[in-house]
């Protein structure tokens, strides 16, 4: 573990923040290119992007994410560029609109679960289609595991085809009515990863709110990779809030340096991934 580069990955908007909330949430597709580039260069290899209405509101607009792709590729080259296709954008297949712009990777989630106050709905067939969507237009999913259940699903459409590649799983843990953060859980998660993909598989963690910080350190000292960002925790510390997701990337690098775990490069988290390489 000591000595591997860890993949961290920045998640620069989402669909709850607000600027009430912290005016550094970059909203507009402006403000998250210039939020993603300076995140890039205090070490996000991955930048996992969501787009809002004119309202800021959560949209799954094909043509907003395709202008933030662009930017993302035009300002900070080498980027892997995660579109989300998560629920809170859009309902139906209009959550995979984007997939025909073949970013390096979307997010998955294979099952359902409870959020704070709705029911995060994942159903079997959206669930297919959206894999389908990957497979097509060469788009590496990123598992988005919140419960175990969704690991085990993963492993079940890896085996049958649905997902081409082994998986990249991520645990999102500290999601109200969700799972929690808990060390025993975590720890099963990495072995259930483990042993249902193999002891090498690339896997990440994501906490919510003030678990950022804690799975930030469990999954760095775990050897696997990282998930920071204004999507998930709008706080640098308890009492101050974050200036940027730059500042929140280069606190997720001082944890990989107290590890002895230098930061991957965008080379070397492709290299990690099995991703194309672009031609820059």
């Amino acid at each position: 573990m000591t000595g591997t580069p860890c993949i961290i990955c920045v998640a620069i908007t989402g669909s709850l923040p607000t600027k009430e909330n912290n005016p550094a949430v970059p909203i507009t597709v402006a403000e998250q290119i210039e939020s993603t580039q300076e995140a890039f260069e205090a070490g996000a290899s991955i930048a996992h992007c969501h787009v809002r209405d004119d309202e800021g509101r959560p949209s799954s607009d094909p043509d907003r994410f395709a202008a933030l792709k662009q930017g993302l590729e035009k300002h900070c080259p080498g980027l892997i560029v995660q579109l989300s296709t998560g629920g809170r954008s859009g309902a139906g297949q209009a959550r995979g609109g984007m997939l025909p712009l073949s970013p390096d990777m979307a997010s998955l989630s294979v099952g359902s679960n409870n959020f704070p106050t709705r029911v995060y709905e994942n159903p079997p067939d959206l669930v297919n289609w959206l894999a389908a969507e990957m497979i097509r237009h060469d788009v590496k999913p990123e598992i988005e595991a919140f419960d175990l259940s969704h690991i085990l699903q993963a492993a079940a459409m890896y085996k049958d085809g649905r997902i081409k590649d082994r998986p990249y799983v991520q645990f999102v843990m500290g999601v109200k009515n969700a799972m929690p953060a808990d060390r025993e859980v975590f720890d099963y998660y990495i072995h259930t990863v483990k042993r249902l993909f193999g002891d090498d598989t690339p896997w990440c963690a994501a906490g919510i709110g003030p678990n950022q910080l804690l799975l930030n350190e469990w999954a760095i000292g775990a050897g696997g990779h990282a998930r920071t960002g204004l999507e998930d925790n709008v706080r640098l510390h308890r009492d101050t809030l974050a200036p940027s997701n730059a500042a929140l990337v280069k606190r997720t690098a001082d944890i990989c340096a107290r590890h002895d775990r230098p930061v991957a490069s965008w080379q070397q988290a492709r290299q990690i991934l099995g991703l194309r390489m672009p031609a820059l």
